[in-house]
């Protein structure tokens, strides 16, 4: 099983490489190649940084376009973390109003509170839906790492699931071979780990 990383500039891949080779997946490139994308098995879209700048980053090296063939045309296994599951998204309005790849119809604004520290940072209980394939065999409201100042909107047709911070906000979303997470598994110890290990293995 080959697992390539899509790079675009922005992300916490070190991190999620040894991650991934922790589970047992040693077989993982970071590349914004087309070839080696298409010959992946499965991709994830990381991001750290602000949505306009990596949008900017994927265009420019044509990755909208490949991404869009890879993931909507074959239906090519992905997973977006934090960052990369907004650019996943059809929208933002994170340094202007940007376009996002698209490949959910959902939109992604700030946090609007007065009263909690934007962002919020820290370990946070995840509410998750019986169906899911991303927290299979996990303990009930189990607890993930998030840094964020913006969430997505709209829960329609994605299969989401939800974290409590100044209100309810969409923590991950599954749709067919698509899948997102707000926080970084990679920074979540056991937990993350095994989100991961159900990314690879129900995707």
């Amino acid at each position: 099983m080959r697992l390539v990383i899509v790079d675009y500039g922005m992300g916490n891949i070190r991190s999620i490489i040894s991650s991934l080779n922790y589970i047992g997946v040693s077989d993982v490139a970071v590349s914004s190649n087309y070839d080696i994308l298409k010959a992946s098995d499965k991709l994830i879209l990381p991001g750290v940084g602000s949505f306009g700048k990596a949008m900017n980053r994927i265009k420019e090296r044509n990755l909208d376009a490949y991404l869009h063939e890879f993931v909507i045309d074959y239906k090519k296994p992905i997973l977006g973390i934090c960052l990369g599951m907004q650019l996943m998204g059809k929208s933002s309005n994170e340094d202007g109003d940007n376009d996002g790849l698209g490949f959910v119809e959902n939109s992604v604004r700030k946090f609007e509170t007065t009263t909690f520290k934007i962002p919020h940072v820290g370990f946070n209980q995840v509410m998750v839906t019986e169906d899911s394939r991303l927290y299979s065999g996990l303990n009930a409201n189990p607890d993930f790492y998030f840094t964020h100042s913006y969430r997505m909107m709209g829960e329609a047709n994605i299969n989401p699931s939800f974290c409590d911070y100044s209100e309810k906000f969409i923590a991950s979303f599954e749709k067919d071979n698509i899948a997102g997470v707000q926080f970084h598994p990679e920074l979540s110890q056991r937990n993350g780990l095994n989100l991961l290990k159900n990314f690879i293995d129900k995707f």
